[in-house]
């Protein structure tokens, strides 16, 4: 059994072009009848106005008096009248008494028989026209008086019948009727034409379809968690779902404006401006850490660009977070090793029967292993920050730097707010520790400089209403030309990775922690320390932004 065949919509395309068929065959149709009707009337005004011209050119030619004053007005009006009426292009012209007998009459069986219309107007003085059925049939007419002074003696009647205003009006129709189907052709084939493009533009697919595909694509936009901007052959937004609104900050009225508009960081302006494609970059926003991918798009005489952003900033902070782990891991490996270096010094000495100078050894050995350990635990007794200083000074010695605490730090437990995260403290001191230990390190092991100790001072302490984070080094330092540079994304100091793309992540250390402080209503600044490298400060606000405000005299 087969089984029922599913008729499937007309397309939109489909649909359009019946409607548009319909409308032109309509619009036509009226304008047809319209020039119809307004061409008959305008042929009986015309005809009325030959008629009236012409009978008052009759009723005012002298050799007419003349002859209705003669004996026989018949036999001197006939060939006159006759020539006027084949001069004139009329159908008939009608002399006669006052009392209607007429004298002329194309049929002269009609002679001196009664003129069959109106005659009252014109016995009164006045011209006038009528259409009205006379022996000749339905016709328009014209009665002007004859007058001799101011006395009526004959009236005169020239009409054109309505056979001939019709036959007229039927060859001007067929001409009507030609520039219709014409009109109509040409329509339907402009309407086929718009159509055929419509239909390849919706690939065939009818009203319910394109509302669904619509409905999905609003649904995919904002489902879809991943940011997505679409760009014009003009870089101007043409689509940007909710998550690239989030990641990049923008406004909801952002559709239509320009790239260079949007307030973005120049490195990231640039990447989306690019002609050519872009894969796994990454960009700082003001806030976040995105991945960003583009893929220009050819079509038509403009390209346009579609792009894709991730969110990178939990990945970040969870790769900072496990490059400190790898850290404190290498620094017990290290410290482990000279654990065992130290005992099997002591091991060696009791062997030696030296049992009192492996106990001053190991003495002098825990004591300057405590030291930093109690001097943090005493001044920090935030945890994560004490984890943290005491996983970097130990670093900081296996490079050959040492990490000191200023003497004025200090930080009691509960002095930070709930509202400030711990991996934002880590980010931000964590890598200003890096980039001091580092950049201490390769000061002091230049060549063509003094040999010099190198250092690493790190202050936490309250001031005021703000948590200062202020870390100094022995390093080179940082150029006067160069301060407004430092935290720009893939900005670094390293050898061999100034040439490194910034896609591959180099440079973000300062960039992350300047993103961290505003995030948090702080300030970073960079100054010369007092040994020559440089001094980095940030300030992170205690209080809510709304209970400082409520403090502040």
């Amino acid at each position: 059994m087969r089984k029922p065949r599913i008729r499937r919509p007309h397309s939109l395309a489909g649909r359009l072009f019946a409607v548009q068929t319909v409308l032109v065959a309509a619009v036509v149709a009226g304008c047809a009848a319209f020039a119809y009707v307004a061409d008959r009337g305008q042929a009986e005004d015309a005809a009325r106005r030959q008629v009236t011209a012409a009978a008052a050119a009759v009723a005012d030619s002298p050799a007419v008096r003349d002859a209705v004053r003669s004996a026989d007005p018949a036999a001197a009006l006939r060939p006159y009248a006759e020539r006027v009426r084949r001069d004139t292009g009329v159908d008939f012209v009608t002399i006669m008494d006052r009392d209607g007998i007429r004298w002329t009459h194309p049929d002269p069986d009609r002679v001196g028989e009664r003129f069959l219309g109106h005659t009252g107007p014109a016995l009164d003085g006045r011209i006038f026209s009528e259409t009205y059925t006379g022996t000749l049939g339905p016709s328009v007419r014209a009665v002007a008086p004859v007058t001799d002074g101011n006395r009526v003696i004959a009236l005169a009647s020239v009409g054109i019948t309505v056979d001939v205003i019709s036959a007229e009006i039927r060859r001007q129709l067929v001409g009507l009727l030609g520039v219709a189907v014409a009109a109509l052709a040409l329509g339907g084939a402009g309407t086929y034409l718009l159509n055929a493009r419509l239909r390849r533009q919706t690939h065939g697919m009818n009203a319910t379809e394109l509302a669904r595909v619509h409905d999905y694509h609003e649904a995919a936009l904002h489902a879809v968690r991943e940011g997505l901007l679409m760009l014009d052959g003009e870089r101007r937004i043409a689509l940007v779902n909710d998550g690239g609104r989030e990641l990049l900050g923008l406004d909801a009225d952002v559709v239509g404006r320009r790239v260079t508009e949007l307030g973005l960081p120049p490195a990231l302006t640039a990447a989306l401006l690019a002609p050519e494609p872009r894969v796994d970059e990454l960009h700082l926003t003001a806030d976040r850490i995105v991945v960003v991918n583009t893929s220009p798009v050819s079509g038509g005489r403009r390209n346009g660009t579609v792009v894709t952003l991730r969110d990178h900033t939990e990945l970040q902070a969870l790769s900072g977070e496990l490059d400190s782990v790898r850290g404190f891991a290498e620094a017990l490996r290290s410290q482990a090793h000279e654990a065992a270096n130290r005992l099997h010094a002591v091991v060696s000495l009791i062997e030696l029967g030296r049992a009192d100078e492996a106990v001053d050894f190991v003495t002098a050995e825990l004591e300057l292993a405590q030291a930093l350990t109690d001097r943090v635990v005493a001044a920090v007794a935030e945890p994560v920050l004490a984890a943290l200083l005491l996983g970097k000074a130990a670093q900081a010695n296996e490079h050959g730097v040492e990490l000191a605490l200023a003497p004025d730090t200090r930080i009691d437990d509960g002095l930070l707010p709930p509202g400030l995260p711990a991996r934002d403290l880590v980010t931000i001191l964590g890598n200003l520790i890096d980039n001091a230990v580092d950049a201490a390190a390769e000061e002091a092991l230049r060549e063509d400089g003094p040999a010099r100790s190198a250092y690493v001072t790190v202050t936490v302490r309250a001031d005021g209403d703000d948590l200062l984070l202020r870390v100094a080094d022995t390093g080179p330092g940082v150029a006067p030309d160069v301060v407004d540079e430092v935290f720009r994304r893939g900005w670094t100091t390293k050898a061999g990775d100034a040439e490194r793309s910034p896609a591959h992540g180099r440079g973000l250390g300062l960039a992350l922690v300047q993103q961290a402080a505003r995030r948090n209503g702080g300030t970073v600044a960079v100054a010369e320390a007092p040994d020559g490298g440089a001094e980095f400060t940030v300030r992170l606000p205690l209080l809510p932004l709304r209970e400082r405000a409520a403090v502040t005299p």
